[in-house]
């Protein structure tokens, strides 16, 4: 079993490139469902998690492929998405 506090204080590691995306801000929890459903990342350029939400990285659950002593290992293929990027799409559809 690990606690929240224990994932916020691993690193995210994307398997595909090797990049470091930084650290655990926040974990979204369906409710309804009893389950994580996505770990939130500071994005680029945010000092401390401060200054806006909207860059932040949303890694799902089905991204996840290892969570380690030290480090959580995702496999993000594509080119990760700000929730920024993403709504900013979404207006132009």
């Amino acid at each position: 079993m690990v606690s929240t506090t224990d994932l916020r204080q691993k690193e995210i590691i994307n398997m595909v490139d090797g990049r470091r995306l930084g650290f655990i801000s926040d974990i979204e929890v369906n409710l309804e469902k009893g389950r994580i459903d996505a770990l939130i990342v500071p994005g680029p350029g945010k000092f401390l998690g401060f200054f806006g939400k909207d860059h932040d990285y949303y890694i799902t659950w089905n991204e996840i492929r290892k969570i380690g002593m030290d480090v959580i290992l995702v496999e993000i293929n594509d080119v990760i998405v700000t929730k920024e990027e993403q709504d900013a799409f979404q207006d132009e559809i």
